[in-house]
């Protein structure tokens, strides 16, 4: 009989997909089970910032503690924190049977007594209708708070062959939406074409038969390439959403975040989005309390969002990480109670924008397409709404149909009612 081997993935869609893969190749060698008791179990961590390298740390020490109890023969660790921590979490956590990194899965592989090879993925929540793909690799950006380019290493694109036969095979087994990830979407390319080729990507991953929505997320504004504005507004299958983190929009901000734009470039880049792309969802992440933002430098983060009026925004506080050069160069001189009162107070901007918005839609008819159900619900997203991220669209069944029937069909809807995160909708025969 196979031994039985679990995984458990902390962190970012980019490292769900990295499980994914190496699951991929494990599956005839293993029976993997999604709960429960295993022979090894498999942990990809995160180490980004503070609450998810905590986050890790206690998952590994109850897996530890389960271990003991006799639910798993072997702990293996793999992903952003090991490769960031490995010395110093082995001498921590000697009970941890193995400690790999993010880079190379090649170690891991032959600690499994796995070669590598090429093999399909292995959805760890089969039945979705969408799935990630990871474009790139790495990051050659240098953002003065992220630890990701020594994490993660260099920038490094999947040739776009490659890409769009993984796009086919996911096609043939039902997923009809692309969620494009990587550490830096608007990057890919320049390393292997001597240029940025996202739009090329996004043309060829249009023509793969079953594929009908393309979602870009991760893109970066410094040097943001054009023609992607254009396909989005030009090609039916690239949703017209756009997942574009700013963090910020102060000029003396964004400098000692070394983000290479300006307040000014920021405004401008936004308002050709919205002009090229009509209708078009803006989802962005900001980031407060950043070492030396005044109270000035907040409020005109303040009045930006509120002049923008993001569709869809996310914040988190400043997480000083050993390392980077924000670490180094400037002192984390906001204490924890004003970060929290900032955060607190640009969320419940964003509530505001985000309720009038969906307040908005009341009324329209939309094409959604349904992820899931509950009961006699389904659960359903039109192209405004990212899988994770964003709210749902909850659509209730007629006594006639079958909900398990409709789960990755795209159906037309009217929306009925709204709160801040989700809308209520009825089906249009």
């Amino acid at each position: 009989m196979k031994r039985k081997l679990r995984a458990i993935t902390l962190g970012c869609s980019k490292n769900t997909v990295d499980t994914e893969h190496l699951l991929g190749i494990l599956a005839d060698a293993y029976e993997i089970v999604p709960d429960g008791k295993a022979d090894i179990l498999l942990i990809n961590t995160c180490g980004f910032i503070g609450d998810a390298k905590e986050e890790s740390v206690n998952v590994i020490l109850e897996a530890v503690q389960a271990k003991q109890q006799g639910d798993f023969g072997q702990i293996m660790v793999f992903g952003c924190l090991s490769q960031r921590y490995g010395q110093e979490l082995r001498q921590e956590i000697p009970e941890v049977d193995g400690w790999f990194g993010a880079r190379d899965f090649s170690p891991l592989l032959k600690a499994l007594g796995v070669g590598n090879r090429k093999a399909d993925r292995y959805f760890t929540a089969p039945g979705r209708p969408y799935a990630f793909l990871k474009i790139s690799e790495g990051c050659d950006r240098r953002c003065s708070y992220c630890a990701i380019p020594f994490i993660r290493g260099a920038h490094r694109s999947v040739p776009i062959e490659e890409l769009v036969e993984e796009a086919g095979n996911l096609a043939s087994r039902g997923i009809r939406e692309l969620e494009i990830i990587a550490q830096d979407s608007t990057f890919y390319g320049l390393d292997l074409y001597r240029r940025r080729a996202l739009a090329d990507l996004l043309k060829a991953l249009s023509d793969v038969d079953g594929i009908e929505w393309i979602r870009i997320h991760y893109s970066y504004p410094a040097d943001f390439p054009q023609d992607v504005i254009e396909q989005m507004a030009s090609n039916p299958k690239i949703c017209a959403y756009m997942d574009i983190p700013l963090q910020h929009i102060s000029d003396s901000v964004l400098s000692r975040m070394h983000r290479g734009v300006t307040g000014e470039w920021t405004r401008n880049l936004i308002a050709q989005m919205r002009a090229k792309v009509p209708g078009v969802v803006l989802r962005t992440t900001m980031i407060v309390g950043f070492p030396g933002e005044t109270e000035d430098d907040f409020a005109q983060l303040l009045d930006f969002v509120r002049e923008e009026r993001f569709e869809r925004l996310g914040a988190f506080t400043y997480s000083e990480e050993e390392g980077t050069y924000g670490a180094e160069h400037f002192p984390d001189d906001i204490p924890a109670d004003v970060k929290q009162q900032r955060l607190d107070a640009l969320m419940q901007l964003q509530s505001e924008i985000s309720m009038k918005y969906n307040l908005s839609r009341v009324g329209s008819t939309v094409k959604v397409l349904v992820d899931d159900y509950s009961g006699d619900t389904l659960i359903c997203r039109s192209q405004g709404e990212s899988p994770d991220v964003d709210g749902e669209i909850l659509v209730k069944c007629d006594g006639e149909d079958n909900p398990a029937s409709l789960v990755g069909k795209f159906i037309d809807v009217r929306i009925t009612e709204a709160d801040v995160y989700d809308l209520v909708a009825v089906r249009i025969p």
